[in-house]
């Protein structure tokens, strides 16, 4: 930057907004690296400087203070410049699913209100199809390599000024627009304020004790609440990034080795195919003092070898793309129960303890706060939860209620204050008078030899008025009918809870980010 960064600048800066931090960090830790991808090496103060230039490029252009920036790519070094340009410009930043279909992504884009499109190149052939489609966007920028028809955003980034942008941002201003996964209906965006995303890195930084020196490695996708959270809190502390495109065992552990990887965060799946590499053994990994999952429950085998092969170094988050998103977390010292009795460890069944600032109450549906071990919804307060939808008061107002989130997650706590989630509050089947929780019942289904996937939904019935339906994909080589598998689930619950019928299919349906669509389930069954 040509603005000689001094000390006394800081005195302007409050570090209420990102924009602060990134500043703050070129002023602080000029040299130190922020930013790895592939060949590219940023330290914060080309960082600063990159992103002022694209600022101030996007000035030229009249991008204004509030207006819309939408991203379609897999992670890479333009994803962080996008993001940055987002903070230090006052722009909203709107990153898309990157595995959405093409009629997905019009629906979004046009929801969003975007007017500049950053474009990643395994994309530009699907946004050119739907150009047509998209009448507010004004700006096409490719990224990574020249395509015609967009403007490159390093000949956009070229042109403009290193000088500090200027733009005034305040703590409340809007920052992000984060998209649910779908799975009841078309995305929403959860819209957050810098305020919101700093309360939220400063609560999981403690919580985690993440720091200056630490190394991330980004491999879960941007676009994604879980993934945007742990890039922006590496970015709030002043550490390093090593952005890794998609999730490829063999060069994950080659980056973990090579750039001395500090922290990791992946879902449970990506963990197993790393042990189960043939190469596994080969790399170093002992620079890891984190590895953070969440997204689905982490299997009892595969903790327990993690465990055993890197130590108590797992950390287990618990959120939603509405919460901001940590809601709860299960730290590092819990994981050290799995050598204590089977009592203690029932706590790694749980999703941890509310996160430092996060206000957590357990209600019925009558709104009074039950007991412990008494189900009930998930119901959450704290100031990096969402805002509200973008663009839809009235689902807003019936998720945040007289300042809380109502999360749609069914749970109880123990007597320590240990949060259990055993399902989605849509996803609770009422059956001959009882409540029966398809989480449950799915880790008994998925216990059978013969079950690869299965899943539970509820469907309509003359006598039980709702029944348990089970929908499964078999295991190749084994073989097992439909009553074997329901007897087997009737041996180990109540009878109540296990499935009345059930049925084979090829494949269960899911959204982009692997989420079961039970949605289409119960219309696919229903409707027979």
């Amino acid at each position: 930057m040509k603005q000689k960064l001094i000390l006394k600048e800081l005195s302007r800066y409050n570090i209420g907004t990102f924009a602060d931090i990134i500043y703050r960090n070129a002023l602080l830790r000029p040299n130190n690296e922020a930013y790895v991808y592939g060949n590219t090496r940023l330290t914060w103060s080309q960082y600063n400087d990159q992103v002022n230039r694209l600022v101030n490029a996007l000035k030229k252009k009249n991008v204004k203070k509030g207006d819309v920036l939408g991203m379609l790519a897999w992670n890479c070094m333009d994803y962080a410049y996008f993001t940055g340009a987002a903070m230090k410009g006052g722009y909203i930043a709107s990153p898309y699913n990157s595995r959405l279909k093409a009629s997905e992504l019009e629906y979004l884009i046009n929801y969003s209100g975007a007017e500049t499109l950053f474009v990643g190149p395994e994309f530009v052939e699907t946004i050119n199809s739907l150009k047509a489609k998209l009448p507010g966007v004004k700006n096409y920028i490719c990224l990574e390599k020249e395509t015609a028809g967009m403007e490159f955003i390093n000949d956009l980034m070229a042109a403009g000024s290193d000088e500090e942008p200027g733009v005034e941002i305040e703590e409340d201003d809007p920052l992000y627009i984060i998209y649910t996964s779908g799975t009841t209906g078309v995305p929403r965006g959860a819209l957050y304020t810098h305020r919101c995303y700093l309360d939220d890195a400063r609560t999981v930084n403690v919580d985690t004790k993440i720091g200056q020196d630490d190394k991330h490695l980004q491999i879960t996708p941007l676009f994604h609440i879980a993934g945007n959270q742990h890039y922006r809190n590496i970015l709030f502390i002043g550490g390093c990034n090593v952005i890794m495109k998609t999730f490829d065992p063999p060069a994950v552990m080659k980056a973990i080795q090579d750039e001395k990887i500090t922290y990791v965060d992946f879902v449970p799946t990506q963990l197993i195919a790393m042990l189960n590499n043939p190469d596994f053994e080969k790399y170093d990994l002992s620079s890891i003092k984190m590895f953070w999952y969440g997204g689905s429950p982490m299997p009892d085998e595969i903790l327990k070898r993690g465990v055993q092969t890197f130590g108590p170094i797992f950390a287990q988050g618990y959120g939603q793309s509405e919460s901001g998103p940590n809601i709860t977390h299960l730290s590092r010292e819990n994981h050290n129960l799995l050598n204590e009795s089977p009592e203690k460890q029932k706590k790694l069944k749980s999703a941890g303890l509310p996160d430092i600032g996060v206000h957590v109450r357990i209600i019925d549906d009558d709104a009074k706060d039950v007991g412990p071990n008494e189900f009930g919804e998930v119901i959450v307060q704290s100031k990096h939860v969402m805002v509200g939808y973008w663009r839809k008061p009235e689902d807003t107002k019936t998720t945040l209620i007289d300042g809380w989130l109502h999360t749609g997650d069914i749970g109880c706590y123990d007597e320590e204050g240990y949060i259990y989630l055993v399902d989605r509050k849509k996803d609770v089947i009422k059956t001959g008078g009882e409540n029966v929780y398809c989480r449950e019942v799915e880790d008994v289904l998925n216990s059978h030899p013969a079950v690869l996937e299965g899943v539970v939904i509820g469907i309509p019935d003359p006598y039980w008025v709702e029944k348990v339906h089970a929908v499964v994909v078999k295991r190749p080589g084994v073989e097992a009918t439909a009553e074997d598998i329901m007897n087997y689930c009737k041996g180990k619950m109540a009878g109540y809870k296990s499935p009345k019928s059930l049925e084979f299919v090829d494949a269960i349906p899911k959204n982009a980010t692997g989420k079961v669509l039970k949605k289409e389930l119960r219309a696919k069954f229903q409707s027979k």
